[in-house]
């Protein structure tokens, strides 16, 4: 297990939302995302603020527009309202996957596999559903994790602020 590993672990059980965290959710999230983002656990929800604020730096940086990419960074972890995963499940969901080299993805049947695996499918569905999203914004939710796809700016530019978070 790597260092940064055990730095995410810790991260996760001292996680607390400040005002400032408050402010970045309030200014681009309206109050049904809001509401939304809500129902995530406080780890999630500062993970997701964490990844926000990597975003705003490197488009800053970059003179990249990033609104839509913002609001994907906040929402981008929505599928795992369904079924919370506390830290310590989740440190073993991922130990777990490394060891068996993904084949715990076989039991995803398991409310908690499942949610590790599939919520940014789950979160893409929960958000087409309202109807309010564009395709390219569903896009981003819906490939966050899938390493396959390379090449499409925002969508890296997601990817690796979630992998450093």
């Amino acid at each position: 297990m790597s260092i940064y590993r055990i730095k995410q672990f810790y991260w996760s059980i001292t996680a607390k939302i400040d005002s400032n965290d408050i402010e970045i959710i309030n200014k681009y999230l309206n109050k049904k995302e809001q509401d939304l983002f809500k129902k995530l656990s406080e780890y999630e929800q500062k993970h997701c603020v964490n990844v926000t604020r990597d975003i705003i730096k490197f488009c800053s940086k970059n003179n990249i527009d990033s609104d839509n990419l913002i609001r994907a960074a906040l929402l981008h972890d929505i599928g795992k309202i369904y079924s919370k995963l506390n830290p310590i499940e989740k440190s073993l969901v991922v130990m777990i996957d490394n060891v068996s080299k993904g084949r715990l993805k076989k039991f995803k049947r398991l409310q908690k596999v499942d949610i590790y695996y599939n919520h940014a499918e789950k979160g893409y569905k929960l958000l087409k559903s309202f109807g309010d999203y564009n395709e390219r914004f569903l896009y981003l939710i819906k490939n966050h994790h899938n390493d396959y796809l390379f090449g499409d700016k925002e969508l890296d530019i997601l990817k690796k602020c979630d992998s450093m978070n």
